[in-house]
């Protein structure tokens, strides 16, 4: 078993590493994941029920299903900018749209983001998000899993893990936040 974690651990890794690569060369990130506790929290509370709605739709839309984490990621982090203690209990339903699972992505762009689904941000973000969700099918594929293991739902679940920080970190970016170096070793005078 500590082998399988392991393994899941290094594709998790890995698998971050690349879509931090590939946001930061279209300009989206700075090289650095911006993150937040309170934030990942927020995935470990909405993780069952998020898998339990994408898994259904991996075979038919399996990128669909991947992104729609990272869209989750940039609606907690719009919340935990504008007032996280008046956010901070919503449940994973308010993530979705009308339709429920089908249109989180145009529920979160323009009811919690507050973009236009034509708007020119909407459609950078979908692109974005696409390409994001895309890497992370191909990233799947290449561990060639036997579909419907044990395995394979591991696998779904550290890639929409991944999804999820990567749309956070791409929202905390688009509202100003930056990693900035301190140097600790620099005492005042006293």
């Amino acid at each position: 078993m500590e082998d399988n974690i392991q393994y899941y651990d290094a594709y998790e890794a890995n698998l971050l590493n690349e879509l931090l690569k590939m946001c930061s060369s279209l300009g989206m990130l700075d090289g650095e994941l911006l993150s937040s506790e309170d934030i990942d929290h927020k995935w470990k509370e909405w993780a069952p029920e998020y898998i339990a709605q994408a898994l259904p739709e991996v075979n038919s839309y399996p990128e669909f299903a991947i992104a729609c984490a990272g869209y989750a990621g940039m609606a907690v982090a719009q919340w935990w900018d504008q007032d996280w203690g008046r956010h901070h209990g919503k449940g994973y339903e308010a993530l979705q749209g009308s339709r429920g699972f089908d249109d989180m992505d145009e529920h979160i762009l323009q009811n919690i983001l507050g973009y236009s689904l034509d708007s020119e941000e909407a459609g950078q973000i979908s692109n974005i998000m696409l390409c994001c969700a895309q890497k992370a099918v191909t990233y799947i594929r290449h561990e060639h899993i036997e579909a419907q293991t044990v395995k394979a739902f591991h696998i779904f679940a550290r890639s929409v893990r991944v999804m999820f920080k990567i749309g956070a970190a791409l929202q905390l970016r688009r509202l100003g936040y930056r990693f900035h170096k301190v140097d600790l070793s620099r005492q005042r005078p006293s």
